[in-house]
């Protein structure tokens, strides 16, 4: 995504850590992330401002779910700003994102993501019509992610918030997520896997990833924090 990743964006859903029960510590050797390029030119260059590196998201269309019809509708600053800052001063938003402050900080960090290339879509959930979740997607193997475990061409990660409190705790997270993933691999043909890293701490996060289909494969360090890597793998799906 558009700062980097562990620079500010958490998946965060409340409070926790994983449990590790089939994690590995990913160390990667001394010296290794200096021979690496930067993702910014990895693939031979910045991206053209005007390319679309995420299989335009804005046409993905709304998905049914067990919870609902669900959308993901990229930001507009004007129409969403308030809405998504009051969310990030949300205490148990706030333990992860680190977003609190004035609208302003907010709408900085929305703009360098709508301002940039394309490899960061910020977008809000609509469930049934409401606003009331937040979510990046963006290409992992072109994100400062990649500086720090290993990617694969197309790879495409997501980033999210439940914004109530009444919305977490009840199995919602996992439903969104599974939806989520199965949009990014319906849409992107060229994506085989779906990637997010919340932080350890994120018990609750780290388990609503595995019930939606992901599997932590790696504990990886990175500038802000210690992520779990969760990985959705393109596979049949189970019915909903």
């Amino acid at each position: 995504m558009s700062p980097g990743a562990g620079t500010s964006p958490r998946t965060d859903l409340s409070p926790g850590g994983p449990d590790g029960e089939d994690t590995l510590d990913l160390r990667l050797p001394d010296g290794f992330l200096a021979h690496l390029p930067d993702p910014a030119t990895a693939c031979g260059g910045s991206p053209d401002r005007g390319d679309d590196l995420l299989d335009r998201v804005a046409d993905w269309g709304p998905t049914v779910t067990p919870a609902g019809v669900f959308h993901l509708v990229p930001v507009r600053v004007e129409r969403d700003l308030p809405l998504i800052s009051r969310w990030m001063n949300d205490p148990a938003v706030a333990a992860f994102w680190e977003l609190t402050g004035p609208p302003g900080v907010t709408e900085d960090h929305l703009r360098a993501q709508l301002t940039g290339d394309g490899r960061s879509v910020p977008c809000v959930g609509v469930l049934d019509g409401t606003p009331m979740s937040y979510w990046e997607v963006y290409r992992a193997d072109l994100d400062a992610l990649a500086r720090h475990c290993p990617t694969r061409p197309h790879d495409t990660g997501i980033h999210l918030l439940i914004g109530a409190a009444a919305d977490r705790g009840r199995g919602l997270g996992a439903t969104l997520i599974r939806a989520v993933a199965d949009l990014v691999l319906d849409q992107r043909p060229t994506c085989a896997r779906v990637l997010a890293e919340p932080d350890v701490r994120n018990t609750a996060s780290v388990a609503a990833f595995r019930s939606a289909g992901f599997r932590c494969r790696a504990e990886v360090d990175l500038p802000a924090k210690r992520a779990a890597l969760m990985v959705r793998d393109r596979h049949p799906r189970r019915p909903r």
